[in-house]
C-alpha cells in the first residue's frame, strides 16, 4: 500500500512547513526519499498504470525537478516515451532536444500536486506546442483545487494547508522549513 511506502521511505514528514506556495502545512511528501530507491518507485507507479490503462496518450511530461522520476517511470511501465520541462529564466520550457508535435496526446506528472502549480506551468507549455494534455497523473494527489483535467494519483491525502498569518503552528512559534526545490520569498 502506497501510505506504507511512503511511511516506510521517510517521505512523509511531520513538523512545520513552507510549501512552494508560499502556504504553510503540518505535513509535506518529499516523495524523493521514495522515488531514491527504484524497485520502491516502481510499485508506488503500477497503481497509476492501472488508472491509466484506457485512457488514451502519447507522451508522458513531468516538471522538473518532481515529475521526471515519475515521468520516466510511468512511461517506462506503459510503454511512452517520457520528457521533461524545465525552469530557464524562471519559466518553465522544454530544452534538450525535447518536442511536443502539434495534436500530440499529452499526460502530465508530477510527483505531488498541492497547488498545481508546476503541473500548470507544464501544461501551458504543452498547450502552447500544440499539444493536447488528457490527464495529469501523481503518486500523491494532496490538492484542493479543480485542476481542469482529470488526475489519475496514486494516493489522495487530505493534508490541511495554511495562509502564513492564519497558520496555527506559526501561532505556537514552531520554527518553519522549506524542504522543496522551488525558491520562493517569504
Amino acid at each position: 500500500m502506497l501510505i506504507d511506502l511512503l511511511k516506510e521511505t521517510e517521505a512523509l514528514l511531520e513538523g512545520h512547513f513552507l510549501l512552494s506556495s508560499g502556504k504553510h502545512s503540518n505535513r509535506y511528501i518529499q516523495c524523493a526519499k521514495l522515488l531514491m530507491h527504484p524497485n520502491k518507485a516502481e510499485s508506488a507507479i503500477k497503481p497509476i498504470v492501472e488508472k491509466l490503462k484506457d485512457l488514451d496518450f502519447d507522451i508522458v511530461v513531468g516538471p522538473a525537478m518532481g515529475g521526471i522520476i515519475v515521468s520516466y517511470e510511468l512511461g517506462k511501465q506503459t510503454g511512452k516515451p517520457s520528457i521533461f520541462v524545465e525552469r530557464e529564466d524562471g519559466e518553465m520550457r522544454l530544452r534538450r532536444g525535447f518536442t511536443i508535435e502539434k495534436g500530440q496526446k499529452v499526460l502530465v506528472t508530477d510527483d505531488v500536486i498541492t497547488t498545481g502549480k508546476s503541473s500548470f506551468e507544464a501544461i501551458q507549455v504543452v498547450e502552447k506546442l500544440g499539444g493536447k494534455v488528457v490527464g495529469i497523473a501523481c503518486i500523491v494527489d494532496r490538492s484542493s483545487v479543480d485542476m481542469g483535467f482529470p488526475i489519475y494519483s496514486g494516493i489522495k491525502l487530505d493534508i490541511k494547508t495554511y495562509e502564513k498569518e492564519e497558520c496555527p503552528l506559526c501561532k505556537d512559534n514552531i520554527s518553519v522549513t522549506k524542504p522543496g526545490s522551488r525558491k520562493i520569498t517569504q
